[in-house]
């Protein structure tokens, strides 16, 4: 089976004669006007279609996506994002948040005054105590930004990143809180970042989605699950839903066609599906057809191009070195390295997910793991695009979808920390980010965001901006009401831009 009858099994009718596929088509398509019409001169239009099938295969049946935005509202700092996002919600107090007044509280009541009324995920009931960061905070670089020793590589390019230390979200649990930190809002069903993005400003690959989604194979103990929901086009049409690509095999599914079947016949196939969809669209003014001529034309030219894309045999030694991968593998850092080559082949919006940062227990002893397998291939990537020249122009995202209690808990083995949507810690690099640069700060303890807090709507309008949209201008109108990526609010954060 090929990648075109898995993803359109109802086309089936490309093997029949003329008249045969006019029946199929007038059993297929919902009667209307335009349809009856058609249908009182049958002999008239199976000769058409039988023209349309033998004709020369068509080039290009849609011209590419250039977007809904233009010109660009604004002058545009980055052309591309990508996305390392870290689900299952990083402890800040082990990465990028130094709380020395935790320490002096280690083993001690939490103060009442913090936590009354606030939303706790599964500490509900029990005895609150403080637990100190667990590792050693460093002051890196010329700016002296402070990070935790287990991010030794971070640290080497803390120049090069803008901390946040004040990010806060509305969600305390994963698939809610990873819901907002994709779409915007807690309400299942809406369009993801992603989608918005590439709806906006169009994808400037003509043979790869604009979107595109990676999800290591990680050897941690509890995989934090993420749905397909979370890369969605939500109300958006299917052509910016983005694409997942498999860490093993085939990048997708039945990229590869069968056997004794070559490019050449699968042009002919192609060709005679997309009449048949045009012959479609005349027949029932299908709102969708071009969608499927679209998505067919796409799904041809990712044949041709995915093999040459995830072959890594033309990197340099010393790029596979860097990164620490050898090819296409399912790590973080096989999918960052593959990152980069998307990027330079013009893919608008990347998202890596790493999907083990859960630590309700034991944290000591996983989070080094966890560390150890994204540091070293996110520093890797931010130097390889800067090597090339594409650092200014891409800007990168490390974020969970939340962070961590200054709270204990451990219910098994040893200790950990319970999720936290108050604040959380990420950081950002690249296309018009001012690098060098800690923005925001919590409390004494990490509880609360107390200084230039932000919202993930905020996160939003800022990578809009810097995209050169308006967030407030990003819009869709479904269900009588005009949506956007950052719903009813989101400010852009003027001070991490450069």
């Amino acid at each position: 089976m090929s990648i075109f009858a898995f993803l359109f099994p109802r086309f089936t009718i490309m093997n029949m004669c003329p008249l045969e596929a006019k029946l199929a088509i007038r059993n297929t398509f919902p009667a209307s006007r335009r349809a009856f019409l058609g249908r009182a001169s049958i002999g008239l239009g199976s000769l058409a279609l039988s023209s349309m099938l033998r004709a020369e295969p068509a080039k290009s049946t849609l011209p590419k996506w250039d977007g809904v935005v233009k010109p660009l509202h604004l002058p545009a700092k980055a052309k591309r994002v990508i996305f390392l996002y870290m689900a299952g919600g990083p402890s800040q107090f082990e990465t990028f948040d130094y709380k020395p007044g935790l320490a002096r509280l280690d083993g001690k009541p939490m103060p009442a005054s913090v936590t009354a009324n606030q939303p706790i995920a599964q500490l509900q009931g029990q005895k609150l105590q403080c637990m100190r960061p667990l590792f050693p905070f460093k002051k890196w670089g010329k700016s002296g930004q402070e990070i935790s020793t287990l991010f030794p590589w971070t640290g080497e390019m803390a120049d090069d990143i803008c901390i946040v230390r004040s990010m806060h979200t509305d969600q305390i649990n994963h698939d809610p809180a990873h819901t907002v930190m994709n779409t915007g809002t807690s309400i299942s069903g809406r369009p993801s970042m992603g989608s918005w993005i590439t709806y906006g400003i169009g994808n400037e690959c003509e043979d790869l989605p604009g979107f595109i989604v990676m999800v290591s194979t990680n050897k941690g103990r509890s995989p934090q699950p993420v749905h397909m929901r979370q890369w969605h086009n939500g109300f958006l049409p299917s052509r910016f839903q983005g694409v997942e690509f498999k860490s093993h095999g085939d990048p997708v599914m039945y990229l590869s066609n069968p056997s004794g079947v070559n490019g050449n016949r699968q042009r002919d196939v192609v060709d005679a599906v997309q009449s048949l969809n045009r012959l479609g669209d005349l027949a029932a003014d299908d709102p969708d057809a071009a969608t499927k001529i679209a998505n067919y034309e796409l799904a041809f030219r990712m044949q041709m191009s995915v093999p040459k894309l995830t072959d890594f045999r033309d990197e340099p030694e010393s790029v596979l070195q860097l990164y620490g991968t050898r090819g296409v593998d399912g790590t973080f850092a096989g999918n960052c390295l593959l990152a980069r080559r998307l990027a330079e082949r013009g893919v608008r919006f990347i998202q890596l997910y790493h999907r083990d940062w859960d630590h309700h227990n034991d944290i000591a002893k996983f989070l080094p793991s966890c560390a150890n397998e994204v540091d070293k291939p996110a520093y890797a990537l931010i130097t390889d695009l800067k090597r090339r020249g594409m650092l200014d122009e891409t800007l990168i995202l490390w974020s969970g979808e939340f962070g961590r209690t200054p709270m204990v808990q451990g219910n098994k083995g040893g200790p950990g920390r319970d999720h936290h949507m108050r604040s959380f810690s990420m950081w950002m690099a690249g296309g018009g980010i001012k690098g060098g640069l800690t923005h925001g700060a919590t409390d004494e303890i990490g509880y609360h965001a107390v200084e230039k807090s932000v919202h993930v709507n905020d996160l939003h309008a800022t990578m809009l901006h810097l995209l050169g949209i308006d967030h407030e201008r990003l819009t869709y109108r479904f269900q009588g009401r005009y949506f956007r990526l950052t719903d009813i609010s989101g400010h852009v954060v003027r001070e991490v831009l450069a």
